[in-house]
């Protein structure tokens, strides 16, 4: 690129380019710039070539500016040097440079890439804060669960005394909230360990008898619910190589998810069986489809179907149960009409 060619603007790459063009002398001033640099950098070519350029360099980044311009009076390239230069507004730009020598004159190009470093902070903020966030609820769930414990044992302890009717419907409720919370509390810490890179544990064993294990958490659900109807359809090998408390833990939320969007009146179908070499454990609930956009995020934490479903948790159940059926080396789908909808786990023998 000859000095005359940038003079005379006869070349119309110089004149429409994007990039910051020029040609620099040993002593670090600009011989010629191209329309860019006002584009980019507010300064009119007078007022870039009438100074040295180590004046628009942002004071953090002189020493490696000087490094590279040291590099290149000695005959090397710089390539994809980046460093911060000065909008005449007093702001600064990041610009990614190459350059290369030729005699004693340097042909340099600039591209403004201010914005991916901002994408890169923006996202770097993002994952500390994520981060600061989920040990936030891992201290939190830790620390609740010692005066929830209290509370539940002064409840157990009252509840052994002589009691009216009305005394005892409230230390009832007063229980059942307490299991609510600490199925909240359950929730935040598998979430926490799972999200803080730990997953959620399990202990594999043989279950003999994992069919009895569900049928306590389909039970325990019964009984929450009791206009609901839940029909239970098992067809296995026992003996599965699994964690069964975290099985139980699966189906309860696949459970409380069908019993919160189900129709009340249409029974709940709980199915277990052996297929091509896996175990698979289905939920199926009658009611309206799931949207499609609803449908992406099933599986996502704190992702409800609706406002409405605002009482029924953290938006967690689903989240939980996929980390489990994960670390049983499993998978868990939902395939979903406008007559019913169906939750399927399934893994490996």
């Amino acid at each position: 690129m000859p000095i005359q060619t940038a003079k005379n603007h006869s070349s119309q790459t110089w004149l429409v380019t994007p990039d910051l063009l020029g040609v620099l002398n040993s002593d670090g001033y600009f011989e010629g710039t191209n329309p860019a640099w006002f584009a980019t950098l507010g300064w009119r070519p007078e007022d870039i070539e009438s100074r040295q350029f180590f004046e628009f360099i942002h004071p953090d980044d002189q020493a490696k500016t000087e490094a590279a311009f040291a590099a290149i009076q000695k005959g090397l390239p710089v390539l994809m040097f980046e460093n911060r230069y000065k909008h005449k507004d007093g702001s600064y730009r990041w610009l990614s440079w190459n350059a290369v020598p030729e005699g004693d004159r340097y042909y340099c190009s600039a591209r403004d890439v201010t914005q991916d470093h901002e994408n890169r902070s923006a996202l770097s903020s993002r994952e500390e804060e994520a981060r600061f966030r989920e040990q936030f609820i891992a201290v939190l769930g830790h620390d609740l669960r010692n005066p929830l414990s209290a509370v539940a044992s002064a409840i157990r302890i009252a509840s052994r005394e002589p009691q009216s009717d009305r005394v005892r419907a409230v230390l009832e409720s007063a229980n059942g909230s307490i299991m609510r919370m600490a199925g909240l509390i359950d929730d935040l810490m598998d979430f926490a360990r799972s999200r803080l890179g730990e997953g959620i544990a399990i202990d594999r064993v043989a279950a003999p008898a994992l069919a009895d294990s569900l049928r306590v958490s389909i039970d325990e659900i019964r009984m929450a619910n009791r206009e609901v109807v839940i029909e239970d359809l098992f067809d296995f090998e026992e003996s599965l190589h699994c964690d069964p408390a975290r099985l139980q833990q699966l189906l309860s939320n696949l459970l409380a998810n069908a019993v919160t969007h189900g129709e009340e009146n249409r029974p709940i179908i709980v199915r277990a069986d052996d297929d091509a070499g896996d175990f698979r454990l289905s939920v199926t609930n009658s009611g309206k489809a799931i949207p499609d956009n609803v449908m992406e995020s099933l599986f996502k934490p704190f992702v409800r179907g609706s406002v409405s479903d605002s009482l029924q948790g953290l938006g967690l159940g689903l989240y939980i149960a996929s980390e489990i059926a994960r670390a049983h080396g499993g998978r868990i789908g939902a395939v979903s009409n406008a007559d019913q909808t169906t939750f399927e786990f399934r893994m490996p023998r």
